[in-house]
């Protein structure tokens, strides 16, 4: 099997396969640092966080993941907590960044004698409609050729192999907001996820781990985060989230980004013996981690 892409999609499938017995070669044009070192979507759903137990690379995550039975909206002056654990028959969801499990994805892979070629280029997949593709590509300065049963397309919203598939049909749409997110160095604002509602617009206050945080509010998609202050950034949460009775506690703002939201789906997935799978085949707006969980259940089904 050979994977073109290196994320959630492409090493869950690679990690599923050798427990199935069955050999893949995982490319990415990204080295292993920045693969590992992009601190992306935190939250994990009850049946990514199976997955990744049931399969053997979940005991990192259950020692430093933060288990969350709920949420908090606030709105109309105060703060609501909604329970998930018993309105959904005890399930919950895990806060867990992506990097780190594409961290433990990939040393149980290595661990495991897998083939993970990091840092390619020159990429091209050819014979699709053949019992053997092939996937050319350059690694460490040399042309390689990988000739494989099948051929999965994990290689992102940026892929070059949802292109092999002319017939397809794309749908797509763009929202008319978008989210201006941080990263900043700062204790937990709240024990649980706070979505709120105000007449300046939504906010998300989430976290990624015990000394950095991640929020977000609404702005348009024109925004510049370089008209956006720290000290502007701040006042704006607390001006957001003041009538509730919810705050944030404030540190140093070390990512400033404005996340588009976006919808696209492509039709059909497969083409011969190629497989789209996770942002390639997919993609939607960055609320509540669902591309990540999404690319472990498109490559588990």
């Amino acid at each position: 099997m050979g994977i073109v892409g290196a994320g959630p999609a492409g090493l869950m499938l690679s990690h599923l396969l050798h427990l199935r017995g069955v050999e893949s070669v995982v490319i990415d044009v990204q080295t292993r640092d920045a693969i590992e070192q992009t601190i992306k979507a935190g939250i994990l759903e009850q049946g990514t966080v199976d997955l990744m137990r049931q399969t053997g690379v979940g005991d990192r995550m259950m020692r430093d993941g933060f288990v969350h039975h709920g949420i908090n909206l606030a709105f109309e002056g105060g703060i609501h907590r909604i329970n998930l654990t018993e309105l959904s028959g005890g399930r919950s969801v895990m806060v867990y960044a992506q990097h780190e499990v594409l961290k433990d994805l990939i040393a149980k892979r290595l661990d495991d004698g897998g083939d993970v070629r990091f840092g390619v280029s020159d990429t091209a997949v050819d014979g699709i409609e053949t019992e053997h593709p092939t996937i050319r590509f350059t690694h460490e300065g040399r042309p390689e050729t990988l000739e494989c049963d099948y051929v999965i397309g994990a290689d992102g919203s940026r892929t070059m192999c949802r292109y092999l598939i002319p017939e397809r049909q794309d749908f797509f749409r763009q929202y008319p907001f978008a989210w201006f997110g941080i990263l900043a160095e700062a204790p937990p604002s709240s024990d649980e996820l706070i979505y709120a509602h105000s007449e300046r617009g939504f906010v998300l206050v989430s976290t990624r781990s015990p000394s950095v945080q991640r929020l977000y509010f609404q702005c348009d998609p024109e925004t510049n985060v370089d008209d956006w202050s720290d000290d502007r950034i701040w006042s704006e949460f607390s001006a957001r989230l003041g009538p509730s009775g919810a705050s944030v506690k404030e540190g140093n703002i070390f990512k400033k980004d404005v996340l588009q939201f976006r919808s696209f789906v492509a039709e059909p997935m497969q083409r011969g013996r190629l497989f789209l799978a996770g942002d390639a085949a997919h993609t939607v707006p960055p609320t509540g981690a669902k591309g990540l969980n999404l690319a472990a259940a498109d490559v588990q089904v």
